[in-house]
């Protein structure tokens, strides 16, 4: 299921009101979004730049709520949202959202001490996210679609058991374990790391063929066990690696559980998760309220997302999904901020990943 592109929608069918309606929708949204409770005139009066009387202001959330852009859900209560009011909110932001110094040098630290793999580095990182704003958080990793094997490395863990270590064009690092009926020597891995290298250095992932005989029955062995294991990298190649973090932070965003199991099913499905962040991301960052989603799941959520750059390209994308009365300006910044640095952290990782196989 594809859903619609809600950036391209706004800008087709701009949505317009008067100063003083903008300005009281804004107050009702942010008092919302703080509280969780129907806003009534007063709230909305004590607000700046809402300079009308409380009649006044009660009488342009009627008319407010004739277009669509509130509701009324109770009788004796004051208006929320709709997500024609959230929509209208994010594309009129006056000022956007900016983390604090704290979180600044949350992300700043985490970016400088982060090591590992690309696949942990993308893990750790959907669990960061998390944390600053308090939402879900997702991350989709680049695709080893396009990668080359820059070098090739089998490492003994035991004398049966060995690793066969692919170090990619693109920052990324495969590892399969391999196991050998035999002992083998360290000269042995030694001469099958150098044969395996020879054969697949420069090599596309979906390329990958035997090594070629060696003339020594024990490095044949473990070159062919090594290819048998790779063999399923390469079939895998395109498939994006997507991370989840802060799931269980969903229980205390909704009301119903209902909904809260709904969208944990959805997190479970990666494909559609993956299909999702892909369909909501145009280019920049991008918010998707409510139905936009297209995922009738998520009718209850927003979406917020950033994409993900390696050499000039999109390669990935971090999200954040909430309900629908979710921080917006926090949200924009933290995926924003995060998508950035991410960008930032994998193109040095390849970089580094060059220069270390070329000086080799």
């Amino acid at each position: 299921m594809t859903a619609p592109d809600p950036t391209h929608r706004a800008q087709r069918e701009p949505e317009e009101l008067d100063s003083r309606k903008a300005a009281i929708l804004e107050a009702i949204v942010t008092e919302y979004i703080g509280t969780a409770q129907p806003v009534g005139s007063s709230h909305v009066a004590q607000a700046s730049g809402v300079a009308v009387s409380s009649a006044t202001i009660r009488s342009e959330m009627v008319a407010l709520e004739r277009d669509g852009y509130l509701v009324q859900p109770h009788t004796s209560a004051g208006r929320i949202p709709t997500d024609k009011g959230y929509r209208f909110f994010v594309d009129h932001l006056s000022t956007p959202g900016v983390l604090g110094p704290a979180q600044h040098q949350q992300v700043s630290t985490f970016f400088t001490e982060a090591q590992g793999g690309i696949e942990e580095m993308l893990e750790r990182t959907s669990s960061l996210l998390s944390d600053l704003t308090s939402y879900a958080a997702v991350v989709v990793g680049p695709s080893h679609e396009q990668a080359t094997v820059r070098s090739v490395q089998v490492v003994g863990l035991s004398s049966i058991r060995a690793t066969v270590v692919l170090v990619l064009s693109d920052g990324g690092v495969e590892n399969r374990a391999i196991e050998i009926s035999e002992t083998v020597t360290s000269e042995e891995l030694q001469r099958a790391t150098q044969i395996l290298d020879a054969a697949w250095n420069g090599t596309a992932l979906h390329d990958l063929a035997a090594a070629p005989a060696s003339g020594d029955p024990s490095v044949d062995i473990i070159c062919e066990r090594a290819a048998a294991l790779i063999a399923g990298v390469g079939r895998s190649a395109d498939h994006e690696p997507l991370f989840v973090g802060g799931p269980s932070r969903l229980a205390g965003s909704f009301d119903a559980i209902e909904t809260v199991r709904g969208v944990l099913s959805i997190l479970e499905q990666e494909l559609v998760v993956v299909s999702l962040l892909r369909d909501v991301l145009e280019s920049g960052l991008s918010v998707a309220i409510g139905s936009e989603h297209g995922f009738e799941p998520l009718a209850s959520c927003a979406v917020v997302v950033a994409p993900v750059h390696l050499e000039g390209q999109q390669a990935g994308a971090v999200g954040l999904l909430g309900p629908t009365r979710m921080n917006y300006p926090a949200a924009m910044a933290a995926a924003e901020v995060v998508g950035r640095q991410l960008s930032r952290h994998l193109g040095e990782d390849q970089h580094r990943s060059e220069g270390t196989t070329d000086a080799g």
